[in-house]
C-alpha cells in the first residue's frame, strides 16, 4: 500500500484500497481472515514481572547488601537485638519498594479502558454491534454522538461531526471532522480533520468511516509503545544513597582495619582489638539511614497530601527539590478547561464579561458598569440568539459530586452537557438571567440546521407569539456575507461595506488576543415562507454582534509562576493547541518573556535533536505538538542538564510524564493513563500546588542532608577517637559494648527528628541544586569531617585528662572510658542542634523543633541508667560520674559545636559588612 499518509487519500481511494463496499462493508469471511493476519484491535502489554520477582528485586540494592553484612557481624558479636533491628529495616524497605513498583506499571491497563468496548459496523450489508477488539482494517464503522471511536478511522461521510480529542492532542475544544483529503505533508495530529482516532469521543453529529489502523498501529497504540519503551528515571536520591553506601563501606572498613592494626602494633591484645574493630565497623555504618530516609519521605508525603499533592513514588519527593524546568500542559493545567465568554462586540463597542468557568456568576460590563438589558436592545437580542441557537445544557451536579466539591474547595459545582463552545454561550445567557429553561417557555424550536465545517455556521428556527425567527451563529468572516442588515444603536440599518469592515476588524482584534470568535445574527420570517433550507434561512440576516471566548487561565497560576521564577525554575508551556492561543495565554501568565521563543509542531519536526538541543533553553512555548514531540522536548532538556518536571492530564502526556525526572498528573481532570505514569498527582489540579510540592521536596532533601551530616560526623568522631588513641599508643578509650550503645543512643531518635525539621527561611529563594550534585556538596563533606575530627579530639582529650588524673586509682581506666563514653554521647547530642542550620547553631532557635528536643531528652534517659544503675555498670564497664566529671564532659562536648559556630557567626557578620552596597538599607531584605 502507498506510503502517503491516510489523510491525503480520497474517500474513493480508501474504499478501493481496503476492498470495502460502501453499502456492504466487509464480508464475515474476509473480516475473519484479516483478524487472523492483523491481530486483535487491542493494546498489547509489555512483559510483566511476577510479584515474587518484583519483591526479590528490592534486595539487590548495594546499601541493602551492606546492611546484610552488618546483620551478620552483629549476630557474631552476640548483639541479637541489633541484628533483629537491621533485618526489620531491610524487610520494611523491601515491602515499601514492592508496593510502589507494583502500581507503577499499570498505564496500559488504563489505556485499554479508553478503548471502546463495542463498535457499530456494516458487515455483509447489515448493521452489526461487535466487540471493538474484533475490528479489522477495512471495516465500515458508524459513529454517532456519545460514541467512543473504536480504532483509527478515515471518514467517508460526516454530518456535523465533532470529536473531543483533548486527551490525545491537547486541543481544548471538539474538532470538526470532514471527508476531504488534505494535501500538505507532516500535518500535526490535531489538524488531521478527516481522521478519527481510537479512544476519542464523538460529541456531536454522525459519521461513517473506514478503519485504517487497529491495535498497536493506532495513535493510541503508539503512545502505549512509547510508555512501554520509556525507561523511568532513577531519582537523584536513589543515586546519592547508592553512592553514599559504597563510600561508607569502603571508608569504614579501611579505618577499622587501621585502628585494629594500630592497636596491635602498640601492644593491645589482638582478640580485644578485633572485637573493638568489628564494633567500630558496625557503629560506623549508619544502618538506620535507609529507615530514616524512608520515614522522612513518608512524613513529607503526609504533609504534601495536606497541600493537595499525592505522591505515588516515595524517592521522587526529593527530586522536586532539584527541578529546574516545569513542562506544563496548557489545557486543564494552566487553564480551567472550561470555555468562557470574556468579551462582546456590539455596535463598535467592546463589553467585558466577568466571571469564569461554568458558574453562572458574573456580569456584562459596559464602560465599567453592569449593562442593563432593558436599555440595550442589541445586547438582549444577542443573548437571546446565543441561548436559542444552542444545544448545550448548564446544570448543577448531583449529590455524588459533593465530596469532590469539598475536596477542591470550589464555590459551586456546575457542569455543561454538550459542546464547550455552546456551553460558554449558555453560561453567558445565564449570567444575564436568560436561561434555556426560561426561553424554552417562550420559544419553540421547529427546525435546526446543524453546524458543519463547510458552512461554518448553525441555525435554528423558533416560533414565538405567533411569529417565527431564525437564529444563526458562525464564523464572522462567512456570517457577514449572509447578512444584509445590522443591529446598530438599537436600530436595524443596512449592512454597508464600511460597517462590515468594522465588524471584521473587531473580530480580528479579538482573535489577536487568542479569543475564539463567533458572530450572531437573526431574521424574522414571514408567514408565507415555507420549505425553508440553508439558502433561504441563512440569507438577508440581521447581524447583531460578536462573542469572544477563551479557556481562561487559572487565577492562581500567575503567582505560582512568579514563585517558580524566584526559585530559579523555568516554566515551559507544551500544548496541542494553536500557537496564537498558546502564546497569548503564556503572555498573560508571564511564561513567555519578551525575548522568549515559541515553536510549533511543524517547526519542531523539522529540527534535528542537535538543533533542538541548541535552542531548547530559549523556548518557552511549544504549540500543536504530538506525544512524540513532548517526549523529545523532555529528553532534550535533560540532555542540557535540567531536572525536568512534566505536568499533564491527557493520554498524550503520559509518555513524557513517565520519561521526566518527575511526572505530575492532574487528579480531577487527569486520565487514568497519566496518573499511572506519574510520580505525583495533584488532587486539586492546581499548578500552584506544584510550587508547594517543590518547597516540600527541597525541605525533605535538606533534612536528609541534615541527618546524613549528623550521623556521619558522629561516626567520624567515634572512629577518630579510637584511631587517634591507637596511633598515640593509649589504652582503648571505648570498649566494644560502649561503642554499640553510643550507636543506639545517638543514631536513632535524634536523626529521625531532624527528618521533620522546619525548612530554613530562604529555602525558596535558592536556585535549584544540580541533579549531578554530590550528596556532600556545598561544604557538607567539610562539615562532616571537621566536626567529626573535633568530636574525636575532644573525646580523646577528656579521656586522657581523666586517665592522668586518676593514674594511681585501680578504676582509673574504667572511669576514663566512662568519661570518654559520656563525652562522645553529649558531643553528638549537642552537635545535632548545629545540624539544623546550614550556617551554625546560633542562626536558628534550638528549641524550635520540639521533636528534636524530645528525642535528645530520650537519648539522655537511655544513657543515665548505664551510669547510675548498679546492675548495668558491670555490663557496660562504667562507673558513676560526679559534678566535676560532668563539668569536664560538658566543656569538651560543647567545644566542637560552639567553637565552629562562633567562627561561622563572626565570618558571616564580617561578610555582611564588606558586601553591603552603599545606600542600601541593612534592614531591607535582598531578593535573590
Amino acid at each position: 500500500m502507498s506510503q502517503k499518509p491516510w489523510y491525503q487519500w480520497t474517500a474513493e481511494e480508501i474504499l478501493q484500497s481496503s476492498g470495502t463496499e460502501p453499502s456492504q462493508g466487509l464480508s464475515w469471511e474476509e473480516a475473519d481472515k484479516r483478524l487472523g493476519s492483523q491481530g486483535k484491535n487491542e493494546l498489547a502489554e509489555g512483559q510483566s514481572i511476577s510479584p515474587i520477582t518484583l519483591f526479590l528485586n528490592q534486595f539487590k540494592d548495594f546499601m541493602v547488601l551492606v546492611l546484610v553484612g552488618a546483620t551478620l557481624v552483629s549476630g557474631l558479636l552476640g548483639e541479637y537485638l541489633d541484628a533483629i533491628t537491621i533485618i526489620a529495616i531491610i524487610i520494611m524497605n523491601g515491602i515499601l519498594g514492592f508496593a510502589q513498583e507494583f502500581r507503577a506499571e499499570r498505564s496500559l491497563r488504563a489505556l485499554k479502558e479508553l478503548s471502546a468496548p463495542n463498535a457499530k459496523v456494516v458487515r455483509a450489508g447489515k448493521l452489526e454491534l461487535i466487540p471493538a477488539r474484533d475490528l479489522v482494517p477495512g471495516d465500515l464503522v458508524l459513529l454517532e454522538s456519545g460514541d467512543r471511536v473504536p480504532a483509527d478511522i478515515r471518514f467517508i461521510e460526516t454530518f456535523g461531526t465533532y470529536i473531543e480529542e483533548s486527551a490525545l492532542t491537547g486541543e481544548s475544544v471538539p474538532v470538526a471532522k470532514h471527508t476531504s483529503p488534505l494535501t500538505q505533508d507532516d500535518i500535526p495530529l490535531g489538524d488531521q480533520r478527516n481522521l478519527g482516532f481510537m479512544g476519542t469521543m464523538v460529541t456531536r453529529g454522525t459519521a461513517r468511516g473506514v478503519v485504517v489502523r487497529t491495535g498497536m498501529q493506532t495513535e493510541m497504540g503508539k503512545i502505549a509503545d512509547l510508555i512501554q519503551n520509556t525507561d523511568a528515571m532513577e531519582t537523584p536520591l536513589q543515586h546519592r544513597l547508592e553512592q553514599l553506601g559504597k563510600i561508607l563501606i569502603i571508608v569504614a572498613l579501611a579505618l577499622t582495619v587501621l585502628v585494629v592494626v594500630a592497636g596491635i602494633v602498640h601492644g593491645q591484645e589482638p582478640y580485644g582489638m578485633f572485637l573493638a574493630g568489628v564494633s567500630l565497623a558496625v557503629a560506623a555504618i549508619p544502618e538506620g539511614l535507609p529507615a530514616i530516609v524512608t520515614i522522612a519521605l513518608a512524613l513529607g508525603v503526609q504533609r504534601m497530601i495536606q497541600r493537595k499533592a499525592i505522591v505515588r513514588k516515595l524517592p521522587s519527593v526529593e527530586t522536586l527539590g532539584c527541578a529546574s524546568v516545569i513542562c506544563s500542559d496548557k489545557t486543564g493545567t494552566l487553564t480551567q478547561n472550561k470555555m468562557s465568554v470574556t468579551h462582546l462586540w456590539l455596535g463598535g463597542e467592546v463589553l467585558e464579561v466577568t466571571g469564569d468557568g461554568y458558574e453562572p456568576n458574573g456580569s456584562i460590563m459596559n464602560r465599567g458598569k453592569p449593562a442593563d438589558l432593558r436599555d440595550n436592545q442589541m445586547l438582549r437580542r444577542l443573548l437571546q440568539v446565543a441561548v436559542l441557537c444552542n444545544n448545550a445544557m448548564l446544570y448543577e451536579e448531583a449529590n455524588e459530586t459533593k465530596k469532590k466539591k469539598e475536596a477542591t474547595e470550589r464555590s459551586g459545582v456546575w457542569a455543561i452537557k454538550g459542546d464547550p463552545t455552546e456551553g460558554a454561550l449558555t453560561v453567558l445567557g445565564a449570567k444575564a438571567g436568560l436561561t434555556k429553561q426560561s426561553l424554552d417557555g417562550l420559544y419553540r424550536r421547529t427546525l435546526e440546521l446543524p453546524f458543519d465545517s463547510e458552512r461554518k455556521r448553525m441555525s435554528v428556527i423558533v416560533e414565538h407569539q405567533g411569529g417565527r425567527m431564525a437564529c444563526t451563529k458562525g464564523a464572522p468572516d462567512l456570517l457577514v456575507q449572509q447578512c444584509a442588515y445590522v443591529l446598530w444603536d438599537d436600530k436595524v440599518i443596512p449592512f454597508t461595506s464600511t460597517l462590515k469592515q468594522k465588524v471584521l476588524a473587531g473580530a480580528e482584534g479579538m482573535a489577536k488576543n487568542a479569543l475564539r470568535v463567533l458572530g450572531l445574527a437573526y431574521r424574522d420570517l414571514k408567514a408565507t415562507e415555507r420549505n425553508l433550507d440553508e439558502s433561504t434561512v441563512e440569507s438577508q440576516l440581521v447581524f447583531i454582534g460578536l462573542t469572544g471566548m477563551i479557556d481562561p487561565p487559572r487565577r492562581e497560576v500567575r503567582d505560582a509562576i512568579v514563585k517558580c521564577r524566584r526559585a530559579g525554575i523555568k516554566t515551559v508551556m507544551i500544548t496541542g493547541d494553536h500557537q496564537t492561543t498558546a502564546e497569548a495565554i503564556a503572555k498573560q501568565l508571564g511564561i513567555l518573556q519578551q525575548d522568549g521563543l515559541a515553536l510549533n509542531g511543524q517547526q519542531l519536526a523539522a529540527m534535528s535533536d542537535d538543533e533542538l538541543d541548541k535552542r531548547v533553553n530559549d523556548v518557552f512555548v511549544y504549540a500543536r505538538v504530538s506525544p512524540e514531540h513532548k517526549l523529545r522536548i523532555v529528553k532534550s532538556l535533560q540532555r542540557q542538564g535540567h531536572t525536568v518536571a512534566m505536568t499533564g492530564d491527557g493520554v498524550n502526556d503520559a509518555p513524557a510524564i513517565k520519561a521526566a525526572d518527575i511526572g505530575i498528573a492532574m487528579g480531577i481532570s487527569g486520565t487514568d493513563v497519566s496518573k499511572e505514569a506519574s510520580s505525583l498527582v495533584l488532587s486539586d489540579d492546581n499548578f500552584a500546588t506544584i510550587v508547594a510540592a517543590i518547597e516540600e521536596g527541597r525541605g525533605i532533601y535538606e533534612n536528609i542532608r541534615k541527618f546524613i551530616r549528623y550521623l556521619l560526623a558522629s561516626n567520624v568522631g567515634e572512629i577518630m577517637t579510637m584511631f587517634l588513641a591507637m596511633m598515640a599508643g593509649l589504652p582503648l578509650p571505648l570498649v566494644p559494648i560502649q561503642i554499640l550503645w553510643v550507636n543506639l543512643v545517638t543514631d536513632g531518635l535524634p536523626a529521625m527528628a531532624l527528618g521533620v525539621d522546619q525548612a530554613e527561611r530562604d529555602l525558596m529563594q535558592q536556585k535549584p541544586r544540580s541533579a549531578k550534585e554530590n550528596i556532600f556538596a556545598r561544604r557538607l563533606g567539610w562539615k562532616i569531617v571537621s566536626r567529626g575530627i573535633l568530636i574525636g579530639l575532644c573525646t580523646l582529650a577528656a579521656f586522657y585528662i581523666t586517665l592522668k588524673q586518676g593514674v594511681d586509682s585501680p578504676n582509673a581506666l574504667m572511669k576514663a572510658q566512662t568519661v570518654a563514653f559520656v563525652t562522645l554521647v553529649m558531643a553528638q547530642l549537642i552537635h545535632v542542634f548545629d545540624c539544623r542550620s546550614s550556617r551554625s547553631i546560633f542562626h536558628r532557635n534550638p528549641l524550635q523543633n520540639v521533636w528534636l528536643v524530645l528525642a535528645v531528652a530520650s537519648s539522655l534517659l537511655l544513657m543515665f541508667p548505664v551510669l547510675y544503675v548498679d546492675a548495668l555498670q558491670p555490663i557496660f564497664k562504667t562507673v558513676p560520674l560526679g559534678l566535676v566529671d560532668w563539668g569536664l564532659v560538658l566543656v569538651f562536648a560543647g567545644i566542637p559545636t560552639f567553637l565552629m559556630g562562633l567562627g561561622s557567626l563572626l565570618s558571616t557578620s564580617k561578610r555582611k559588612q564588606t558586601t553591603l552596597p552603599k545606600g542600601r538599607n541593612p534592614m531591607k531584605p535582598v531578593v535573590r
